[in-house]
């Protein structure tokens, strides 16, 4: 039974219900499907994506609920085999950090159209120290067969004895999944209230990070080779000026003035077409008409200043 009692002051809903929860870790290399797993899952963006490594540069914690419980995943970012530059070390870092939440299921997400490398070997090294009840070997893809490396994940079958085969992009086989996790997960007391949290599932990023975010996927999209590693987005402004209408401002800033020119473009027609995909995306995640005012800046040690 749910006792549901509004305090009429604050219109804030306070809960008292047994049901299934806990916290589920995302972990895998980079560009395995882990974001597209839980964008799927909760029919909506909450992480970007690109075919590109270090799309994702933080972990990102968000809720799916049901009428059996609620799971908290944290999507961690890829861990990369060997971090180069300052940005893939940071990466690594917070990955490492979020290992340090209380896990209830880790889900450790391989792709088997891709050789198992040395990347593939420092990503297990990782979940076989990760103490949680249950773990899953996630192999996503299995939708795509003409090219498969499954045969060098085969091994992994014996230490992880729970496999599941999904589609992350087709949004396939993945019910089976959360049943089983489910299933697993003990009774306990709802712990996030999403109605306390205005109804969003993202638990710990602001409207500026998530709206800083869905304009740097447009820059990993629609720029090539080195571009999106040198830039950031910071938003500084989001204000509501009418019932109707978002005013944005937001800038790109990037690590060099030559790749400030190749963002803005001939006659600034980059910066254009960057500003007007984003714009779109934004709209369609807030469902409100938004006018960006987008700019271009060089700082070469934003890595230093707006990822500590």
């Amino acid at each position: 039974m749910i006792f549901v009692r509004e305090e009429p002051s604050r219109g804030v809903f306070w809960y008292n219900r047994v049901m299934k929860q806990g916290t589920v870790l995302l972990i895998g290399r980079p560009n395995v499907g882990k974001s597209t797993f839980l964008n799927n899952l909760l029919g909506q963006k909450v992480a970007i994506t690109s075919p590109k490594p270090q799309t994702t540069r933080f972990p990102i914690q968000a809720v799916y609920e049901d009428d059996r419980g609620q799971l908290l995943f944290i999507d961690t970012p890829g861990v990369f085999g060997k971090a180069d530059d300052m940005q893939a070390k940071k990466v690594n870092e917070s990955t490492l950090k979020a290992l340090g939440t209380e896990i209830d299921v880790v889900l450790y997400m391989v792709d088997h159209t891709r050789r198992r490398d040395f990347e593939e070997s420092k990503v297990l090294g990782i979940v076989r120290k990760i103490d949680a009840p249950l773990k899953i070997l996630v192999v996503n893809k299995v939708d795509l067969t003409e090219k498969s490396y499954g045969a060098q994940y085969r091994f992994l079958e014996e230490e992880i004895p729970e496999v599941h085969g999904i589609s992350a992009l087709e949004g396939k086989h993945i019910t089976p999944l959360i049943d089983q996790i489910f299933a697993f997960l003990p009774d306990k007391k709802k712990t996030v209230d999403l109605k306390q949290n205005n109804g969003q599932q993202i638990q710990n990023i602001d409207s500026f990070i998530f709206i800083s975010e869905l304009i740097r996927e447009k820059i990993f999209l629609h720029t090539g080779k080195e571009v999106p590693y040198t830039v950031t987005v910071v938003v500084d402004e989001i204000k509501e000026r009418s019932n109707k209408l978002t005013y944005i401002r937001a800038r790109i800033v990037s690590t060099h003035d030559r790749y400030k020119k190749m963002l803005i473009g001939a006659g600034g027609t980059r910066i254009k077409d960057l500003g007007r995909l984003a714009r779109k995306e934004i709209e369609l995640a807030i469902n409100k008409k938004v006018y960006l005012e987008l700019s271009v800046e060089t700082d070469a040690h934003w890595q230093e200043t707006y990822y500590k």
